[in-house]
C-alpha cells in the first residue's frame, strides 16, 4: 500500500467515525465532517511556529488539526490536545502519541499546568461554540484569555458569526476571514491578547 492509499483510508475511517459521532451527538460534534485540508491551512497560517513553545488544541475531533500541527511544531512546543469523546480521543493519541492529552476543556487551565505550562502561546479551537450553553462558553473564553501570554493568539473557526461580539469584547484584534473550500463553509477567527 502506498501512502497515498494509506492515507485516503485514514481519511475515510476518520469520515466514518466523524459520521457516527454526529449521529450519536451532534451537540457534541457540530458537524457531518471532518474539517477540509483548506480550513485546516487558514487555521494554522497565522502561527509562527519558530517561537510557538506551548499550544492546546480544544476540540480535536479525528485530529485534523493535530495532524498539522504535530507536523509543523517546534521540537521543543509543549501541545495539550483536549477532546471529549473517548473513541476519537484514544484514535489521535495512538497516531501522535507524543502529545499531551485530556478530556475535559472546562479543565483547560489546571490541565495545561499539569505538563509544566505555565502560559499557551497558541490556542487551536474547533469548539462547536454555537452549540454550547452560553455560561460554559463563556467559562472556556475566560480560561483561554487567562492562560494565553500576552500577545497570545485564539483561533477558532465557526459556520457563524455568532461568536464575533463576545471574541470583540474580550480581545484586543480580531481577524476574521472566511473558508468557503470546507463543509460547510466556515468563518476563522483569529483573536489577539
Amino acid at each position: 500500500m502506498n501512502l497515498k492509499t494509506a492515507e485516503d483510508c485514514l481519511n475515510l475511517s476518520e469520515r466514518m467515525i466523524f459520521l457516527k459521532k454526529f449521529i450519536e451527538a451532534p451537540s457534541q460534534v457540530g458537524s457531518l465532517t471532518p474539517s477540509s485540508r483548506f480550513l485546516a491551512n487558514k487555521m494554522l497560517e497565522c502561527i509562527d511556529w519558530n517561537t510557538v513553545r506551548a499550544l492546546a488544541e480544544l476540540g480535536a475531533g479525528t485530529g485534523i488539526f493535530t495532524k498539522y500541527i504535530y507536523r509543523l511544531k517546534h521540537p521543543d512546543c509543549k501541545v495539550a490536545v483536549f477532546e471529549k469523546d473517548k473513541v476519537m480521543r484514544s484514535e489521535i493519541a495512538a497516531r501522535y502519541s507524543k502529545l499531551s492529552y485530556f478530556e475535559d476543556v472546562l479543565y483547560l487551565t489546571q490541565n495545561v499546568k499539569s505538563i509544566g505550562i505555565k502560559s499557551l502561546d497558541v490556542v487551536v479551537s474547533g469548539l462547536p461554540f454555537a452549540l454550547i450553553e452560553e455560561s460554559v462558553r463563556e467559562n472556556i473564553i475566560e480560561q483561554v484569555i487567562k492562560i494565553l501570554k500576552p500577545k497570545g493568539i485564539f483561533v477558532a473557526f465557526q459556520y457563524s458569526l455568532q461568536m464575533k461580539p463576545l471574541l470583540l469584547k474580550k480581545y484586543s484584534q480580531v481577524d476574521i476571514s472566511f473558508v468557503p473550500f470546507n463543509f460547510p463553509p466556515a468563518f476563522v477567527y483569529v483573536c489577539h491578547k
